[in-house]
């Protein structure tokens, strides 16, 4: 886990200041060393920087002021191979073949082992050793082969190529820029922004998006021309003609066509989930699970003690989440796991509140309780951390997809909805709902956001009428059932929001998320198997708590479905300094024109039920988006 930057300019060389400043800008992803590679006029030269191990500074001269027309950049955050064997950007035996990688992949070990007797040997035991070599042999089939998370950049001078690659469902991020003058790219947006190629802008459709879903839908961003590279893809730019090229390495697998029972599935999910927190556990750095209270976390945690007997578990309490650290506890002694919990008083929630708003590089809509999370873990100095998320998407866990069925006989009336003329808020959010003709739409009204009405009324004309609220381009199957839904969950709610946002909670403090749920094996599977197995419309995550009912207590298999979120509906109530705090950011952003004060005021004095609070804490993180990324 690391993070990576680099710029490729089309048309002549520009100063390494450049990698530098995107370098230093994500030196929280990895403190632990840095590197950097240059290419000009046909000659690759490796450097190293100022916050490089003292080793590494042995090897290889400290960048200051050269110039490039390809730079690489590098942060590490040593998990695996923890010698300076691991140092990137790494480079093949002839020097012809470049890569810098953030992530992991679980399966190399195996993959390595596929490579030995094939011939090939390795100087470290690093899996980035492993990604390089991978790639000599394979090209860019090898990219299906990696069972993990990742975001890779290789050169292949060799082929005269660059190839930028994202994991299967999208747990690392990498963005990127591309102009007339050349391509630059990064783990975080806030590297990007340092380039001399690149100008930050409002992106008002990524905005539109952003404040419809609660977050911004991939491949776009709220920055205009900064793009997320889609999950399971990999882009080439030839180095010759410049040309670009993208192209999807992994799809859902078809349905199984055989029949298969409910004790046969629970089985094999069994297994595969075993082998995945097995292959997960692995690391030279201590490792934790983190414990929410419900089944998905606490099934990690329980199938981790046969891996190792020193497992750590640890939950992060806020105000109202009594039950979930209650079960938590229940089940950690139940099975025997080492476990603490962390109780965030509201001053330590509310520390640092406006960094850690702006730390996310969009507008969101809640407070983000994986900050505390990881802050615990690192002063805790766990470096890796097994997390539950995925497995909602992967089982149908969402208590609104309870509602899928009806909603597919409901949508036969949609055509009442042209008919619907009164405006009062009751009103206005019927004809919402027989507006949903798609599964995307569905899928729309069940991420608690604005309603496009609302984002209408409170955008300026002049901003609103050149957003393009033509959304079809994020349509995907369309299958009228669960399915359907899956392919939403897993691309926007998973890919786009949850693992997009964690890994930015955890990188902000130097520490690793896994997601045992989301190894290849689990997502194909569970992606094949009939519906009725995965989905019954009367009971959220049946197979799963079918494949929990050995290892869980029933107090903890029985609870029902509760998010781990923040309660700010309580601080906006309880908290003067909250209220405050938004009243003051609400104030800045009516000043900017962008935004209808009438309707802004509209809703902070008229808030009828605990949701009302969501758009108007969007509207106040774009105010602080827009102070941190736009204001020099």
């Amino acid at each position: 886990m690391c993070g990576i930057s680099g710029y490729y300019s089309f048309h002549k060389s520009i100063s390494s200041k450049n990698i530098l400043e995107m370098n230093q800008a994500i030196r929280h992803r990895g403190p632990d060393d840095e590197g950097f590679w240059l290419y000009n006029k046909g000659k690759g030269v490796s450097f190293s920087g100022n916050d490089s191990t003292q080793e590494i500074k042995k090897y290889f001269p400290v960048l200051n002021s050269d110039e490039a027309e390809i730079a690489l950049g590098f942060r590490r955050l040593a998990i695996v191979d923890l010698s300076e064997k691991g140092h990137q950007p790494m480079l093949s035996e002839n020097r012809e073949i470049i890569i810098t990688f953030n992530g992991e992949i679980y399966n190399f070990r195996k993959i390595r082992k596929e490579l030995e007797v094939l011939g090939y040997s390795f100087g470290s035991s690093s899996d980035t050793e492993v990604i390089l070599k991978a790639y000599q042999e394979w090209g860019n089939s090898a990219f299906a082969k990696l069972d993990g998370m990742f975001a890779i950049c290789i050169i292949d001078l060799i082929q005269q190529k660059l190839i930028l690659v994202r994991d299967r469902v999208g747990m690392k991020p990498l963005f990127y820029y591309q102009c007339g003058e050349g391509l630059v790219w990064a783990s975080e947006i806030k590297a990007l922004l340092k380039n001399e190629f690149v100008k930050a802008e409002v992106n008002w459709d990524g905005v539109y998006t952003n404040f419809l879903f609660q977050t911004t839908l991939a491949p776009y961003t709220c920055f205009k021309n900064i793009l997320s590279l889609e999950p399971a893809h990999f882009m080439t730019v030839d180095l010759k003609d410049k040309t670009i090229t993208k192209e999807r390495f992994w799809s859902f697998p078809k349905k199984l066509t055989r029949i298969i029972s409910e004790e046969e599935a629970v089985k094999k999910v069994d297994e595969l989930l075993s082998e995945s927190i097995c292959e997960q556990l692995y690391a030279d750095v201590p490792v934790a699970v983190m414990m929410s209270g419900g089944i998905d976390s606490t099934l990690i945690a329980s199938k981790s003690k046969p891996f190792g007997e020193d497992i750590n578990a640890y939950t992060i309490s806020y105000p109202f989440s009594e039950e979930e650290v209650e079960k938590a506890t229940l089940a950690a002694s139940h099975f025997g796991v080492s476990h603490q919990v962390k109780v965030i008083s509201d001053e330590e929630a509310l520390d640092q509140l406006k960094e850690n708003i702006q730390h996310f590089e969009e507008p969101y809509s809640s407070f983000e309780v994986l900050i505390n999370a990881a802050r615990y873990a690192h002063d805790k100095e766990f470096k890796v951390v097994l997390s539950g998320n995925g497995a909602d998407e992967l089982f149908a866990g969402y208590s609104h997809t309870l509602k899928l069925k009806r909603w597919l006989t409901m949508r036969n009336f949609n055509f009442i909805s042209p008919f619907i003329f009164t405006k009062d808020q009751f009103s206005q959010r019927v004809k919402n709902y027989f507006s949903q003709d798609d599964m995307f739409d569905f899928f729309r009204q069940s991420q608690i956001s604005m309603m496009p009405i609302q984002v209408k009324n409170v955008l300026k004309p002049e901003i609103f009428n050149k957003i393009n609220t033509d959304l079809s381009a994020y349509h995907l199957s369309e299958a009228k059932s669960y399915h359907g839904y899956f392919e939403y969950d897993m691309k926007y709610s998973l890919s786009s929001h949850h693992v997009f946002r964690d890994d930015l909670s955890a990188m902000k403090y130097g520490v690793e998320f896994r997601y045992p749920y989301l190894s290849n094996g689990l997502i194909d599977y569970i992606a094949a198997l009939p519906e009725g197995l995965r989905f019954n419309g009367a009971q959220n995550k049946p197979l799963l708590r079918k494949t929990a009912e050995k290892y869980l207590p029933s107090e903890v298999l029985n609870m029902p479905k509760k998010g781990f979120s923040f309660p700010v509906h309580y601080f906006l109530k309880n908290e003067k300094r909250v209220r405050d705090f938004i009243a003051e950011n609400l104030e800045s952003l009516e000043k900017r024109n962008f935004f209808n004060g009438e309707v802004i005021e509209e809703w902070w004095n008229h808030q009828k039920n605990e949701y009302d609070w969501v758009k108007i804490w969007q509207l106040v993180t774009f105010e602080l988006w827009y102070q941190k990324y736009f204001e020099k």
